[in-house]
């Protein structure tokens, strides 16, 4: 009895506006992917639940590693930042590595551990944001004043997107990188090094987009899906008729055409597409909804830990809630073509246990931050 007591008075000092909007992306994007994956679990696994009992066993491992992120004090994360970085490393350089990682779709980003199917580069987004909060912690000073202190983590960011490039990811590169430059900024670098960093890896993507003959026409075809609707354009086209059927209150639960094997990936980069579709207009507004309050709340953790003079907190907590805005914001882009298509999951919502488990652990982290924050107050 002394246990589940133990667990139960743990559970009740978790932060309670992180909790129900948890719970609530949680529930949310359980029956959207449940939805949006019937037809093609039926037709290729002949189980029209299968993805919603997979995500049930992944559930479980998130839940576990939430637990031990939220039981873990701060303190261990901001020691042994340098271990989980070269760890980071080590994953990516695997998943290259011919009969150790997993190619899919001419891209090799994920490693086989006994059923499961983990991807390195979900991982690599929290290990990169312990690194870059523990350096900014300790070479404040110099991040500030000199030059060193800005190109060592570029050098470092630099090695790692070369690595993630190799697989290719370019989401999860775009993702990374745009999370390190902002944890970095706020950190106090000057803005003309910002800018002058900043300008240098836009033409590197433009340049990547320019000699990769696929990512260029994912490119024509965002600017333009209607012109080769059946080719190019067909993923985007077939994601904004979702858009369009649903209209203001969508076609109703479980109605939607479009999973019909019109839309290639519904139950994972194009989910909110086909929630759209049987949800409509307000059913996306209360997803945003979420998402602003999640991040909000995480931000206001973050500058609570700022204004008690616990900077390494605040680092964290500032990259978590990027991390999660930029990826979800990416997502949506995406799925509404305000964005070129490109493979990258719907935080909560998208089926993938690598991202359902490092989205809920970041989660769990903040709250950490902030049980270990409150009642303090700035100095």
């Amino acid at each position: 009895m002394v246990k589940p007591l133990m667990i139960w008075q743990e559970v009740q000092q978790i932060d309670r506006h992180l909790q129900l909007l948890l719970l609530a992306l949680l529930a949310v994007g359980f029956v959207a992917m449940t939805s949006a994956s019937v037809e093609h679990a039926a037709s290729r696994y002949g189980d029209t639940f299968f993805f919603a009992k997979r995500y049930g066993m992944h559930f479980t491992l998130a839940l576990a590693l939430s637990a031990v992120m939220y039981l873990t004090p701060i303190d261990f994360w901001e020691k042994t930042g340098w271990l989980w970085l070269l760890i980071g490393f080590l994953l990516l350089a695997l998943v290259l590595v011919p009969g150790v990682g997993r190619e899919v779709n001419g891209s090799r980003r994920w490693l086989a551990v006994g059923p499961l199917t983990l991807q390195a580069s979900e991982f690599v987004k929290l290990f990169v944001i312990f690194y870059l909060a523990g350096y900014l912690v300790r070479r404040g000073d110099e991040v500030k004043e000199r030059w060193s202190g800005f190109i060592k983590p570029m050098a470092v960011l630099f090695a790692l997107t070369l690595l993630l490039m190799l697989e290719p990811d370019f989401g999860a590169t775009v993702v990374t990188a745009g999370t390190a430059f902002v944890m970095i900024f706020l950190g106090g670098v000057k803005l003309g090094q910002f800018l002058l960093v900043i300008l240098g890896c836009v033409a590197g993507a433009v340049a990547l987009v320019i000699f990769e003959p696929y990512r260029m026409k994912r490119l024509t075809a965002f600017t333009d899906p209607w012109a080769d609707q059946f080719n190019s354009g067909y993923q985007l086209t077939q994601s904004l008729i979702a858009f369009g059927r649903g209209e203001l209150t969508g076609v109703g639960f479980g109605n939607s055409v479009q999973k019909l094997f019109y839309l290639p990936e519904a139950h994972t980069d194009f989910v909110f597409a086909i929630f759209a579709e049987e949800f409509g207009f307000i059913g996306t507004l209360v997803i945003l909804g979420l998402f602003v309050g999640l991040v909000g709340r995480i931000l206001v953790i973050g500058r609570h830990a700022e204004l008690t003079s616990r900077r390494f907190h605040a680092f964290v907590a500032y990259g978590v809630a990027m991390m999660i805005s930029a990826q979800a914001f990416i997502n949506m882009g995406v799925n509404t073509g305000l964005l070129p298509t490109k493979g990258l999951t719907l935080p909560f919502f998208s089926y993938g246990g690598s991202s359902l488990m490092v989205c809920m652990a970041m989660v769990a982290l903040v709250a950490r931050i902030e049980r270990e924050c409150r009642g303090e107050h700035g100095r």
